[in-house]
């Protein structure tokens, strides 16, 4: 395959929020706190367990309990994982079109492999998906460019040959420091003081629907 898509996971390819407000608010009650409100949650999701941990607790990575919180959390999540997550709507049809178009993709993620790949089989994604980098398989996570550049190796396809797709500025960081061409997703988890418009990213989606013309014209392709 010549060309290829990635995608981040969390906030940009999959909805997996809903999840996340299950185990973050259970962590709560276990600890006799109020359930936090769906957006309060949502805008952490992709900054990952720990962030989440923090939000949940309001403790530091320092604190002796943190370590433990956060097994817990994740605990929780891995428990519910994938009941609640979806597709974003217009991914399924995107999909479909880029496979029949012979355009591979495939996820790069910071989410640890065990989570993404029983998230990817609960969802019946993991057949489907070209390729899958977590942390777990390389040294340095995002910003860097290294889970990128791997997938482009697998993929055996050039880093200029392919498009990734973010919802955090880590993510359009990694894509350009991996010569790839990037789309910023505005209906990502974003939070409300961050400004997608200062990312540098190559273009910039308000919908799914937004991702396939951007595809053809990168591609010089009809999907």
């Amino acid at each position: 395959m010549n060309n290829a898509v990635l995608f981040d996971l969390d906030g940009t390819l999959l909805d997996t929020a809903p999840d996340f407000i299950i185990a973050v608010n259970q962590l709560r009650s276990d600890h006799g706190l109020e359930n936090l409100s769906d957006e309060t949650i949502t805008v952490q999701v992709s900054n990952g367990s720990a962030a989440l941990t923090q939000l949940a607790l309001n403790i530091t990575p320092e604190e002796p309990s943190f370590a433990s919180a956060r097994q817990q959390l994740l605990d929780y999540y891995l428990a519910c994982i994938g009941t609640r997550s979806r597709l974003f709507s217009g991914y399924k049809s995107l999909l479909s079109a880029l496979k029949d178009a012979g355009i591979a993709w495939g996820i790069v993620t910071n989410k640890p492999l065990l989570y993404s790949q029983a998230l990817l089989e609960k969802l019946q994604l993991a057949n489907d998906c070209n390729v899958l980098i977590c942390p777990d398989h390389v040294e340095k996570p995002k910003p860097d460019p290294a889970g990128l550049l791997l997938a482009a190796k697998k993929l055996q396809c050039a880093s200029d040959n392919i498009i990734y797709v973010g919802d955090h500025q880590r993510d359009i960081e990694a894509g350009n420091r991996a010569s790839m061409k990037t789309i910023a997703v505005a209906f990502g988890y974003i939070e409300p003081s961050d400004n997608i418009n200062t990312w540098q990213a190559d273009f910039i989606a308000e919908q799914t629907k937004d991702i396939k013309p951007i595809v053809e014209s990168v591609f010089s392709c009809k999907i």
